[in-house]
């Protein structure tokens, strides 16, 4: 369903609900706007190259939604799943949005195309190339528990070291400036202040719930499980880096679920820390325009959750 907002005065994701009151919003930044995830739909605003803002409203599955959401383990799986599904829908969104003065359409298939060569170039790169590299100084490092470590340090500078690159590409910064924006629309609201520009302004662009702070932990657990592994054969060794993704990602989602549950105990800040900071790489100061595109998109999340349906999108 697409509605225009033009003119409006003001990411992994989320996690399940505490108890049935509560609800952790969160989303993502894409194109020239913000996805905002709620109880029963995900709600796509962007802002037009005219200035006008609209958004595209798509209900949630029951799959994502069910009671399988909420086994430990489980639901990290889920939710992976989800964020990458719902994520890619809305990247098409606003990426057809931000190209509608040129009257030209995305075809879907190049999108996910492009997300399948994007999750290929990810193992590649963040799991079986810090193998690799480690196994060149293998006589240097006879201790399998050292050979993981090493292998792990390489991990976390390949990661560190991208996100630094990246941030330095001029369309990328804006993307990251309205990842800022979806953050600090989200710590007023649940600060419980009114959303609208003036009041958000000063609230944080880094958040417990981020999608970099689940990244990183999945960085540091994933040294953690290969290093009980121990070092098997070379090829079992890489098809480990491959099949336990979805292990370890699971293990880093329950480790995020459970720090936003406690974000209050000094260990817990301690511990999430280097996250918060890593976020100043992903995160840019959004300006009013773009606070105004996160606003739209929580408001119409939390619009929807308190009506008794959801708006059907049009075909």
């Amino acid at each position: 369903m697409r509605q225009g907002a033009g003119g409006i005065s003001s990411a992994p994701f989320s996690l399940p609900m505490a108890e049935k009151k509560k609800f952790n919003y969160g989303g993502q930044a894409v194109i020239e706007g913000v996805m905002m995830r709620g109880r029963k739909a995900t709600v796509t605003a962007v802002r037009q190259p005219g200035g006008s803002v609209v958004m595209d409203i798509q209900p949630i599955s029951s799959a994502y939604s069910g009671r399988m959401r909420r086994i430990p383990l489980l639901r990290g799986v889920i939710v992976l799943i989800e964020s990458l599904v719902l994520g890619t829908k809305s990247l098409y969104y606003s990426a057809n949005m931000a190209m509608a003065e040129e009257k030209e359409e995305i075809p879907s298939r190049a999108i996910w195309g492009m997300v399948a060569l994007a999750l290929v170039l990810v193992v590649a790169i963040f799991f079986l190339a810090p193998l690799f590299l480690t196994r060149l100084a293998n006589p240097l490092i006879p201790n399998p528990v050292t050979f993981n470590i090493v292998e792990g340090i390489i991990r976390l500078a390949i990661f560190i070291a991208y996100l630094k690159v990246i941030s330095l590409l001029p369309d990328i910064k804006r993307v990251f400036a309205y990842h800022g924006a979806e953050h600090k629309t989200v710590n007023a609201y649940e600060a419980g202040v009114p959303l609208e520009v003036d009041d958000i302004r000063k609230y944080s662009t880094a958040h417990t719930r981020c999608g970099t702070n689940f990244l990183l932990v999945v960085m540091v657990i994933a040294i953690l499980v290969f290093t009980f592994i121990g070092r098997p054969v070379f090829w079992l060794m890489v098809l480990s880096r491959i099949v336990l993704i979805p292990v370890i990602a699971a293990l880093g989602y329950e480790f995020i679920y459970f720090s936003a549950r406690h974000e209050h105990n000094r260990l817990v800040r301690i511990l999430m820390a280097p996250g918060l900071l890593l976020q100043s790489l992903t995160t840019g100061e959004p300006d009013d325009r773009q606070m105004e595109v996160a606003i739209a998109a929580l408001k119409k999340a939390v619009e929807i959750d308190q009506e008794e349906a959801v708006p059907i999108p049009s075909a």
